[in-house]
This record gives C-alpha cells, sequence and structure tokens, in this order.
C-alpha cells in the first residue's frame, strides 16, 4: 500500500497579476517542489517552502502574496 503524501502550495502575482504556484509534496523527510507555471522541479529536504519562494522571485518575478504586499 501506498504511504500517503501531504502537498501543499506556495502561491505569488507577479506584477502583471498572474498567479504563479510551487506545489510542495512531502513524502518521507524528503520534498518535492514542482513549479506550475514552467515545470522547474527539485527535491529539497530542509527549507522546502523558501526554496519555493525563491524561485519563485528568481524566475518569475512573483513577490506579491495574498494581502498584495511584497515579501523580502
Amino acid at each position: 500500500m501506498p504511504t500517503p503524501t501531504a502537498m501543499s502550495r506556495v502561491r505569488r502575482w507577479d506584477h502583471h497579476g498572474r498567479e504563479h504556484v510551487v506545489r510542495v509534496q512531502k513524502a518521507g523527510v524528503l520534498r518535492q517542489l514542482s513549479c506550475g507555471t514552467c515545470g522547474w522541479r527539485k527535491k529539497a529536504q530542509f527549507l522546502p517552502w523558501l526554496k519555493a519562494e525563491e524561485h519563485l522571485t528568481l524566475e518569475h518575478q512573483a513577490t506579491l502574496g495574498l494581502g498584495g504586499s511584497a515579501r523580502g
């Protein structure tokens, strides 16, 4: 029987109002990050949400959170 995985998302919007999402999927101690915009994937054991935010900032210039305020 497969082990259930937990999934969360990191969402940011760019300055054009487009939403960018990185899914963080947990399986054991590793997390698999995958970007819905460009298909980027990375495995991370530590700070996966920070790595997801970093990808969204650097690759998509998506820095606006839910409240519309820039982070960082």
